[in-house]
């Protein structure tokens, strides 16, 4: 009977999970540069037409969208091996 993974791996590799799907969102966002577009939330089309990508700015302009997103695909590695590394050491 295979034992269940400890509390800790579960809550890294969940963090994990989020923090690749943020970044691959956010690396996806910078390459097509396309912001959200959400039809239903203008009251006009003239609303929509004076949307501005800038207004979403998710982090600082020092480190651009992009990076962030890599960066957090690169933590999300980190803390998935770090998952796998706490649940083999706890067997």
């Amino acid at each position: 009977m295979k034992r269940q993974a400890p509390r800790s791996a579960t809550a890294l590799y969940a963090t994990a999970a989020t923090c690749a799907v943020i970044g691959a969102l956010l690396w996806l966002r910078s390459r097509t540069g396309a912001g959200p577009t959400y039809s239903g939330l203008y009251l006009s089309s003239q609303d929509a037409d004076n949307y501005s990508p800038s207004a979403w700015r998710v982090w600082s302009s020092v480190v651009p969208e992009e990076r962030l997103g890599i960066y957090l695909l690169v933590v999300a590695l980190v803390l998935a091996l770090g998952a796998r590394l706490v649940a083999v050491w706890r067997e």
